[in-house]
């Protein structure tokens, strides 16, 4: 009797290991096609442009930003389309640490959501630095 519970309690804790380690983590890093993807939205909630938050995707590869795309945000289409076409190309090809630090310009007339994206990429990447 004393085996057959001890023998379940082992049972019972090796299950609850497994159904743990089979959990999704945060959220925030994934892996896409050999990439190292990194999800700022639940990074950044207080940063925001001129309309609200500005969320974004940061794609990694062998330590270096292959692209970055916007999530869902509020922020005016016209210019924020600027700001991805113009800031987010300068990010690609740079190693981790460099675009950590890196003062990319912003876009004229879309200096909040320029601001935004900035700090959303700085965030995404020192998470990023952590948790590979």
């Amino acid at each position: 009797m004393k085996k057959n519970r001890i023998f379940r309690c082992m049972a019972m804790s090796a299950v609850a290991v497994f159904l743990m380690s089979a959990m999704p983590g945060d959220g925030v890093i994934s892996k896409v096609d050999g990439m190292t993807v990194i999800n700022t939205t639940s990074l950044a909630t207080e940063v925001e442009g001129y309309m609200g938050p500005t969320p974004l995707k940061i794609f990694v590869k062998n330590n270096k930003i292959e692209k970055i795309e916007a999530l869902r945000n509020q922020e005016t289409p016209k210019y924020f389309a600027r700001v991805k076409k113009e800031m987010f190309a300068k990010y690609q090809g740079m190693t981790v640490n460099k675009a950590a630090k890196a003062k990319v310009d912003g876009v004229t007339g879309a200096t909040l959501s320029s601001n935004a994206v900035r700090t959303n990429v700085q965030r995404g990447l020192e998470y990023y630095k952590k948790n590979k």
